[in-house]
């Protein structure tokens, strides 16, 4: 009879400890996002290879940020229409479209094309130094001048089709860690190079604060996987190859850098 008692007794807390490990447990929700992502070749995963087929010269890569949210998440439904070299105008005129009052979160990385990211490059690459910043200060110019009023249409564009959405503004890295041993560029270039693209960063963090939407910043966790780093770099240098990728995000650079920022800052 004892042990029977004590069976009874064992049964029962057991099916307790069941019964309060179920109801402990967290719900697994089904995802309910209806996601979108927007932007440039930052956004579509450029040099982050494995592109798409159906994506052509948009080069729209698995491993770019928003599709390992799709990979990882699962939302309700994906779609990226994101492409290489796109503008503010791009966007507006091109990938705005995509959008929908059932959109729930959106994703944008856009404005240095703009500002003409490629063309510095190409100039500090060729030119040298004197030219470098010339054309760095030029942009500078500009970027304080227009791009607020250009991202501020991208931002009315996004709020518009999309008025229910969840809106994450994500930024660019540095390309350069500075006071370390680097050939190529000199150190006057890599300098002005970092500061024209921290004020882009600086503009769009703003834009993005004024129009009520969320900004990424990815800046900090790239710091010592920049170019001229001692760590893994998640940037390409300059490859002479394939000139496209030059100072683009890796695949790591957007598995290590990009996704968990965004992650985080989606919600």
């Amino acid at each position: 009879m004892r042990r029977s008692r004590l069976a009874t007794l064992a049964l029962t807390l057991a099916a307790s400890f069941g019964v309060t490990m179920t109801l402990a447990a967290p719900a697994q929700a089904a995802p309910t996002d209806r996601y979108v992502a927007l932007g440039d070749s930052y956004a579509s995963g450029v040099g982050a290879d494995s592109y798409t087929s159906e994506s052509g010269s948009c080069l729209r890569s698995n491993n770019a940020y928003p599709a390992l949210y799709n990979t990882n998440i699962r939302p309700a439904s994906y779609r990226s229409v994101a492409c290489s070299g796109a503008t503010t105008t791009d966007v507006i005129n091109n990938q705005l479209a995509a959008l929908s009052s059932t959109t729930t979160l959106v994703s944008v990385t856009i404005g240095g094309n703009d500002v003409g990211f490629a063309t510095i490059m190409s100039t500090c690459v060729l030119q040298g130094e004197t030219q470098c910043v010339a054309a760095i200060q030029a942009a500078e110019d500009k970027a304080r001048t227009q791009l607020p009023g250009k991202l501020a249409n991208v931002y009315n564009g996004i709020r518009s089709r999309a008025p229910s959405a969840r809106v994450v503004v994500v930024g660019y890295p540095v390309f350069y860690q500075l006071g370390t041993v680097c050939v190529g560029l000199s150190a006057t270039s890599r300098a002005k190079i970092n500061e024209g693209i921290n004020l882009v960063d600086d503009i769009t963090r703003t834009a993005a604060s004024s129009a009520g939407f969320t900004f990424a910043d990815v800046r900090s966790i790239f710091v010592g996987h920049q170019l001229c780093s001692y760590g893994e770099k998640w940037l390409h240098a300059l490859n002479y190859l394939n000139l496209t990728v030059s100072y683009h995000p890796t695949a790591a650079g957007q598995s290590g850098g990009y996704y968990p920022v965004f992650r985080s800052a989606a919600g």
